[in-house]
């Protein structure tokens, strides 16, 4: 036997290809050291081949009933039991508990499918096949054994959730924003959710169908640095430092907040953090919470206080977020208290050792003892939730077809609050990230924990359930980052660099259905950041799962080159010019992007970026051919492309053709609208570029009064309106 066959054997059991496709077409082999340490962090014995093997087969080893079962309309409700050959059929009934309420009896012989036992096989039985969707619960009894075998059964519609303009075939458009770059007149250095009801109120007024955002889960308060939407500190909980202030009905019933705000000197840092080109969000922090603990104050005695109805409310959703919310309120409070008294405390790996897990009795101490500071999280979280229900309210008002559409990131990063209260639903010793390719050729480690895709099944997919559910509250759609993740991840050994990982497979047909039927439940249509290398085996799933695939300009290329017509672009899509990760349109029509690239210098390899100006140079002028040949090169524009500067005329040409497109969705960046040239995010950087900080140019009052936008947008409403009427 070869030294290796056990170590991969073991491996396809638990889901991990010790081999891949890489970016270049060839086959890579997975270092067997890197399939030992992923086996590891996922709880097996790896001293030995004859332990790891002992390990597999225990875990291989298949219950009675299963604990989860995902059952799609039409296929059929057959049940699995796996039973030793003496277990008399005979003895077996069961019972179903739906989600309704419905109670449905019987017994097993009465409704056997097969017994395959003599061969090693299970018995199968089959329960009625008209479930109404949801999660039931099936209990199966055996005569003489007290308590039942259970297992959740999940009945799922197969396809997610469209709005009837959706299933109209119309075509809809919208812009995308980083919710902090917004800039008003009235904010507190950075965008919020009174903002975000500005911007719903002027697309909706022009035509516009929803509003997306980047992800606006909890970050961290006390590190107000750390300001990636995509290394959140939990995805279940909103980020603090978008409530509106100023709008929370506790600020008119509260004089010393009012005192402290109306000063000059409160008034003139207010200024000057909305006038700065970059967030400052430990000035913004700084703003909002000498504020908000007062606002919190008042409420306390107005309303907690006296049992009042807006306290009822808050108890409410206190109860509601159970102990998830707690898991960040205390996080929250904690780590506030930490940081005052320890600068370098950035997060939990850092806290002292008695406060490293939420189980530990040194937290369940704290959070006695300092039961209103916890509280006061809690509000904040209620305050921010309630904002943002009022921003979709406002969308469905005003007509929008879809409103909001949110953002999940892939995952949360390891040092906040979902990791420090985790029970075993996401792998610690392991980060997620992409291999090597072209662009990058290290590969890219996000430091990400992933769910453990077997802790999954047995929690009956109870983390990915409620991740879902509390990211598609008060939003019409949900893009789902990287929805490749889905089918596998590529998991990295903690510590170690991207080149040192393999994929790991996640049960991608249960996820799917589950997404479905979440997705019907809150009326939420999904989108899935599809790009980069998409294995043939998820294709077809994604689109009969009704997820609608993302399609961005720049790579929507025919083999010679030519980028595609708008014919081209398929229904089930949302189409975008630019996306947070890549140059703006001005940026990457000047190069501005591969000229800091080189500044900073994440080209070193001169050849190679000779070889990427080159490739600009060409795409650029394939970009000028493609509109020409569709009629959308604007009148006055040249055909050369080494003499055709990105300006109004040009930008708005490329967006007319995307606006005829055939795609159900088209989003467009507020950035483009205003000729920016600086990203919001350079790739591969974290130090050499102040990411995620970058505002817009302008306020949004001078923005959607400026002429060339009103005539913009009338354009776009009326090219959209014409893509609808094709067939």
């Amino acid at each position: 036997m070869k030294d290796d066959q056990v170590l991969k054997q073991v491996a396809e059991m638990a889901g991990l290809a010790d081999s891949y496709v890489s970016a270049w077409g060839d086959e890579a082999q997975v270092e067997n050291e890197t399939l030992r340490r992923l086996l590891s962090a996922l709880g097996y014995d790896t001293k030995n081949d004859d332990a790891l093997m002992e390990s597999a087969l225990k875990r291989q080893r298949p219950d009675v009933l299963a604990p989860v079962k995902v059952v799609r309309n039409g296929e059929p409700m057959h049940i699995t039991l796996h039973l030793g050959v003496s277990a008399r059929a005979s003895d077996f009934s069961w019972k179903l508990t739906t989600e309704q309420g419905v109670v449905m009896e019987g017994w097993l012989q009465s409704q056997l499918i097969s017994d395959d036992r003599e061969n090693g096989g299970p018995l199968v039985f089959a329960l009625p096949d008209d479930l109404a969707w949801g999660y039931h619960k099936l209990e199966v009894f055996r005569k003489r054994r007290k308590s039942p075998f259970e297992m959740t059964l999940i009945v799922t519609p197969t396809s997610c959730y469209k709005q009837q303009a959706l299933l109209d075939d119309k075509k809809l458009w919208g812009t995308s924003v980083q919710l902090y770059s917004v800039r008003t007149n009235h904010n507190w250095g950075i965008g919020d959710f009174g903002d975000l009801k500005q911007l719903v109120a002027d697309i909706a007024a022009r035509g516009g169908d929803f509003v997306g955002l980047n992800p606006i889960h909890s970050l961290f308060p006390a590190n107000p640095e750390g300001a990636s939407p995509y290394s959140p500190s939990s995805r279940r909980w909103l980020n603090l430092m978008y409530i509106d202030v100023s709008s929370v009905s506790e600020f008119a019933q509260c004089d010393a907040a009012q005192q402290l705000v109306g000063s000059t000197e409160f008034q003139q840092r207010l200024v000057e953090a909305r006038n700065t080109n970059w967030v400052n969000y430990s000035e913004v922090s700084c703003l909002k919470m000498a504020v908000l603990p007062l606002l919190f104050d008042t409420f306390s005695e107005r309303h907690l206080d006296n049992n009042t109805e807006r306290a009822k409310q808050f108890l409410q959703f206190v109860e509601e977020g159970g102990e998830s919310l707690l898991h960040q309120a205390a996080f929250d409070a904690l780590h506030a208290d930490l940081k005052k008294k320890d600068d370098n405390a950035w997060g939990w790996p850092v806290f002292p050792e008695e406060y490293r897990h939420f189980d530990n009795a040194a937290v369940k101490t704290y959070i006695k003892d300092n039961a209103k500071q916890v509280q006061l999280y809690m509000y904040l979280q209620w305050l921010a939730d309630t904002q943002l229900a009022e921003v979709n309210e406002l969308a469905e008002e005003k007509g929008m077809a879809m409103g909001l559409y949110r953002d999940l990131a892939v995952g949360v990063c390891d040092s906040g609050a979902e990791t420090w209260a985790d029970h075993g639903a996401l792998c610690q010793d392991v980060s997620v990230g992409a291999p090597p390719d072209i662009l990058g050729p290290l590969g890219q480690n996000w430091g990400l924990p992933p769910l453990n895709p077997e802790a999954l099944k047995e929690t009956a997919y109870e983390p990915y359930i409620q991740l879902l559910r509390a990211n598609m509250r008060n939003c019409g759609a949900l893009r789902i980052d990287h929805v490749l993740g889905l089918l596998r991840l590529w998991w990295i050994p903690k510590g170690e660099l991207a080149t040192q990982g393999a994929y790991m497979y996640y049960p991608v047909d249960d996820m799917m259905a589950i997404l479905a039927l979440e997705s019907h439940r809150f009326q939420c249509t999904v989108i899935g950041e599809d790009l980069g290398t998409v294995p043939d085996e998820i294709i077809g799933k994604l689109s009969t799962a009704g997820i609608h695939s993302y399609k961005v300009f720049f790579f929507e290329t025919a083999e010679d080159g030519g980028f595609y017509s708008p014919a081209h672009y398929p229904s089930q899509s949302m189409a975008a010019l630019c996306t947070h990760d890549m140059p703006t349109l001005r940026g990457f029509w000047h190069c501005d992007d591969l000229k800091m690239g080189e500044e900073l210098g994440l080209y070193p390899d001169k050849e190679q970026l000779a070889g990427l100006f080159a490739s600009r140079a060409e795409s650029k002028q394939k970009i000028l051919d493609s509109l020409d040949w569709h009629g959308y090169l604007p009148e006055g524009v040249g055909h050369d492309a080494s003499y055709v500067p990105m300006d109004l005329h040009l930008s708005e040409g490329m967006q007319m053709h995307l606006a005829a497109s055939s795609s159900a969705l088209l989003s467009l960046q507020l950035e483009d609208w205003l000729e920016m040239d600086k990203p919001v995010n350079i790739p591969g950087t974290v130090d050499e570029y102040p990411n995620w900080r970058r505002k817009l140019s302008t306020t949004l009052d001078d923005l959607f009064t400026r002429q060339d936008i009103i005539d913009l947008t009338r354009r776009l409403t009326d090219a959209r309106g014409k893509a609808s009427q094709k067939k």
